[in-house]
């Protein structure tokens, strides 16, 4: 296991270092302006998956694997998972305020395309799994309040009135009884009220995180523009 982490290792090294050697020979031999970010959230979204896959690709491509085809063994397919995202015990680990704990590796593939796009794998690691769980913390927070407890009883009493059966634990009401009740109980608009305010709350909670996430992000976003970019080559606009 050991040796199979340090060849893992050894390659995202490798590709850190083949993608500097590329940026830098690229300011060398083209005086064209730099390239630019997406304006739009969405844009930027597309470039970032897209480079992070290239990156990958070209990961796996050094190990003999791609991910353009179904693994043919369970062996292959082992291989695949194991340069994909690593291998060992899980390096990065961060428990949330839900009780949730979420957990993944610093080496693999997927580890080496996002140490070079944001630079620091372990910061973007927490910053990520923070932001992306705001809103869960703000729900959790917000089913605490006592006017969400007092709507969810009148849910309740409402989808399963005196005399009925109380339906299985699995099961749902009706459409048409969900949206009745949502209405008549009130829920949904204590649902909408306290989670715009809890989420308010845990943002503010949660600034530092978000400030690092958005630098790192914007990092990222420059980078992938960079490696993006088609290699200009004309001649006599060599400047090294």
């Amino acid at each position: 296991m050991q040796d199979t982490t340090a060849r893992v290792r050894r390659a995202a090294g490798a590709l850190a270092g083949a993608l500097a050697a590329g940026l830098l020979l690229t300011g060398c031999v083209t005086a064209v302006p730099g390239p630019t970010v997406p304006p739009t959230p969405q844009a930027q979204d597309a470039l970032l998956r897209t480079v992070e896959r290239t990156l990958v690709d070209r990961c796996l491509e050094a190990r003999g694997l791609t991910l353009a085809r179904r693994p043919a063994t369970s062996e292959e397919d082992r291989r695949l998972q194991a340069a994909l995202f690593g291998t060992g015990p899980r390096e990065l680990s961060l428990t949330l305020a839900t009780g949730h704990t979420v957990t993944a590796h610093t080496d693999g593939c997927l580890a080496a395309a996002r140490q070079t796009l944001y630079g620091d794998q372990a910061r973007w690691f927490r910053a990520q799994v923070t932001v992306d769980n705001l809103r869960a913390e703000a729900q959790k927070r917000m089913k605490d309040d006592p006017a969400h407890r007092d709507a969810l009883a009148r849910w309740n009493r409402c989808a399963t009135p005196p005399g009925t059966p109380v339906p299985a634990r699995a099961a749902r009401p009706a459409p048409a009884v969900v949206t009745r009740c949502d209405k008549e109980s009130g829920l949904a608009e204590v649902r909408a009220r306290l989670e715009r305010a809890e989420l308010a709350k845990v943002r503010a909670l949660r600034v530092d995180q978000l400030t690092t996430y958005q630098q790192l992000r914007t990092r990222a976003l420059r980078r992938a523009a960079e490696l993006s970019a088609p290699l200009t080559t004309q001649e006599g606009t060599n400047t090294s």
